[in-house]
């Protein structure tokens, strides 16, 4: 642990001088600066090349943090003492006073915010005082990172400091809800609308087409390898990479995103699994139909706007 903390004492100083690191979190790396600084923030659109009208998550390490920006309200309040910290992403109102960079959440009264789980970056949050606009460390519409190595293969020398911490515990981004209005689910995750919809005892819809972003997750086109996806697929064309849940035949271009067909550990590999193909120089890839239940519908999600031209 003494060289970790030597690690996260650079990358304060790093952060306090308006730079960015990349930062390990339970769901995916991200690409972490200063949420109250233009300058780190624009930073962060650069090193992405993501549009400015698309908004970063702004991370905080607690409650006080969290309400000198943020309106609370009562869902807030609930699903933050159940599922707080952890994968789970609110879109909240912003306070008139509150010192985000307007860049931060494209200029709207609302803005995406989560309280990580992992213990570096929470950390790392605990030392400084500002909060951290963190979307994942890669290329926007890429693959996003699941270790040190996923960053440094997809931004190399655009980032100075890669804190490693490991590979990310549950692979796919956060669940993000937006308690702004009707309450509704912007992008589905490893918490699932059954597990908000049981502490919140409502209804709640998943909306995926949408006419303004309020979070990232939104756009048509993400998490792409950068080679043609086809869906629900039964068979491979040929020289095709063919994904399937779980696979007994060991068969050259096959893979498996589960030994058993558990979809939390499905979750968990398949970005790997997409970059490994694309590493091993397939040119399309086939999928078999995953069940759309519990973080499966999360995993359609992704694999739907992977496969989007």
């Amino acid at each position: 642990m003494k060289n970790i903390y030597s690690i996260i004492k650079k990358a304060k100083k790093n952060l306090e001088n308006k730079d960015v690191v990349a930062i390990p979190t339970e769901t995916v790396y991200g690409l972490a600066g200063n949420a109250y600084s233009d300058k780190a923030v624009k930073k962060i659109y650069k090193i992405k090349e993501r549009p400015f009208k698309n908004p970063l998550i702004v991370h905080y390490h607690n409650l006080h943090d969290f309400n000198k920006d943020c309106v609370s309200n009562k869902s807030f309040r609930i699903l933050y003492k159940k599922f707080c910290p952890g994968p789970l992403t609110f879109v909240v109102f912003l306070k008139k006073k509150s010192k985000i960079s307007k860049l931060t959440n494209a200029n709207k009264k609302t803005i995406a915010v989560r309280f990580p789980k992992n213990k570096i970056t929470r950390e790392l949050l605990s030392k400084i005082n500002f909060p951290l606009a963190a979307p994942s460390a890669n290329t926007s519409t890429k693959v996003s990172p699941v270790c040190a190595n996923d960053v440094k293969d997809d931004l190399g020398k655009k980032v100075r400091l890669i804190i490693n911490g490991g590979k990310s515990k549950i692979g796919l981004e956060s669940t993000i809800i937006d308690l702004s209005g009707k309450i509704r689910i912007l992008r589905p995750g490893s918490i699932t609308i059954q597990d908000l919809e049981k502490v919140l005892k409502i209804k709640i819809n998943f909306k995926n087409k949408f006419k303004e972003f309020k979070s990232p997750g939104q756009s048509k086109l993400h998490y792409s390898p950068g080679i043609p996806i086809r869906l629900n697929a039964k068979f491979p064309k040929k020289n095709e990479a063919f994904i399937k849940l779980s696979n007994k035949k060991k068969i050259k271009n096959y893979f498996a995103l589960s030994k058993n067909g558990n979809l939390k550990e499905a979750a968990k590999n398949l970005f790997s699994i997409l970059r490994l193909i694309k590493k091993k120089g397939y040119k399309s890839i086939a999928i078999s139909k995953i069940p759309n239940h519990g973080i499966g519908l999360a995993i359609n999600d992704r694999l739907k706007k992977a496969s989007n031209k």
